[in-house]
């Protein structure tokens, strides 16, 4: 876990100026893997404190910040384990900076209608969007009471004024075509092509094409994380470049085959790579991924599909290199029953608590695997296993390396990444 943090010493931020005062909040730190299902859990159980942001502390975890009045409520399931600190300045959320924005809204709204303001079209007025340039995002939920309509395009030319933007779009629902097509409406520009960069990688789609899973990002920094300098990749379900990018950009890889069928995406990943500067390291290839003519030429194949990639298998046990097999990575919707959970002591919320346990140099933060994820993980390395025996007619060995949770789907579902190693049996 993170080296110890005394009370005397709180975590700081380094922009806070020697004369500020601030009063230390409390928060949990865990390692960044976990963080996702913990915030989740947080949430769910109305702990997490939305003022501030989460922050990084020593040790390379991260730091939820919880509700004080709320700290001798804190029930954890045993596989989220982490420590109480104390952050000294905390960082404002974006939904707190937001608050004046959208305040700043709802009092042009009402001006706009001329005193016909309701509890209705207060409730109808987004708290939070999201922000891709200089388009606005906003939820499928918003403005959608009668009344707007009367406003015509002066309302988005309204909303687009206040949120500093120039183009306004609305979510739908995700059409059930295979592809996860968006159903978004453009209200406000003609153009629907957005930038979005994510660890200093530079996406670009068009929204009401393509959707962009922020979800993903723990599972995209661990992609880029990975020793893959001088390998071959088969990423056999692009989409605009989540892992492909990080694999080129970050992780070194030498070449990568990208398998796509949506031609929308297959435009984003074309322009994406351009503007990396790693278009010359990339083929994509345009169509049903189960068709792909490749064989025998990977070091690591890229199964990035939910909630099953299973119709991939037999295609990247094909283009994994037959004489030195390699790494597949694959992911799939577990279902987890709940576990049962326990209360944290209660002199958690009391001050002579503030101090972490010190650190034993042992890392337990996340080491719990549930028994599911395990026999998940073994049973499809066996599958895996026979896959590549019956492919090369000759014994090979299957080894789970890791099983990485990269979120949660409610109820008790787990998006789940397997990294298995393949090799050949090595002749006696």
């Amino acid at each position: 876990m993170a080296a110890a943090l005394s009370e005397s010493a709180p975590v700081g931020n380094a922009r806070m100026k020697a004369k500020d005062i601030s009063i230390p909040i409390p928060a949990l730190a865990t390692e960044r893997r976990l963080a996702q299902r913990l915030r989740e859990h947080l949430e769910e159980k109305q702990l997490l404190d939305r003022r501030y942001q989460l922050q990084q502390v020593p040790g390379g975890c991260v730091a939820l910040p919880v509700l004080e009045e709320k700290l001798s409520q804190l029930c954890l399931p045993p596989e989220m384990p982490c420590e109480l600190v104390w952050i000294q300045d905390p960082v404002p959320s974006r939904a707190s900076r937001r608050r004046a924005p959208a305040q700043k809204l709802r009092e042009e709204l009402r001006q706009l209608l001329d005193g016909s303001w309701s509890e209705e079209l207060e409730q109808d007025v987004p708290h939070a969007w999201q922000r891709h340039g200089d388009l606005v995002l906003l939820s499928e939920d918003s403005f959608r009471a009668a009344p707007w309509e009367s406003l015509g395009p002066v309302l988005w030319e309204t909303v687009a004024s206040v949120l500093g933007a120039r183009r306004i779009a609305r979510r739908g629902r995700v059409l059930p075509d295979g592809m996860r097509t968006p159903s978004v409406t453009l209200l406000l520009g003609q153009d629907g092509w957005v930038e979005h960069v994510d660890n200093g990688i530079r996406y670009t789609f068009d929204v009401t094409k393509c959707m962009f899973s922020p979800g993903n990002i723990t599972e995209k920094l661990r992609v880029a994380s990975l020793p893959c300098s001088g390998e071959v990749l088969v990423d056999l379900y692009a989409g605009i470049g989540y892992f492909t990018l990080p694999f080129l950009v970050h992780a070194g890889a030498a070449f990568v085959h990208a398998c796509e069928w949506n031609v929308h995406a297959v435009e984003a990943l074309r322009r994406a790579l351009a503007l990396n500067g790693v278009q010359d390291r990339c083929h994509i290839h345009h169509g049903d991924s189960r068709q792909l003519e490749l064989r025998d030429m990977a070091d690591r194949v890229n199964l990035g599909l939910i909630p099953s990639s299973e119709e991939g298998w037999p295609v990247a046990c094909r283009v994994l290199k037959k004489d030195t097999g390699g790494v597949l990575h694959i992911h799939h919707n577990v279902e987890t029953p709940p576990a049962p959970t326990p209360v944290l002591p209660a002199e958690w919320g009391s001050p002579e608590a503030q101090h972490p346990m010190e650190d034993t140099g042992n890392k337990t933060v996340g080491a719990r695997i549930r028994p599911e994820w395990q026999r998940w993980a073994e049973t499809t390395a066996t599958r895996i296993q026979g896959l590549l025996v019956e492919l090369h007619g000759r014994p090979w060995h299957t080894r789970v390396l890791h099983i990485e949770a990269v979120k949660s789907y409610a109820p008790h579902v787990h998006h789940l990444v397997l990294d298995l190693e393949c090799r050949p049996a090595l002749p006696t």
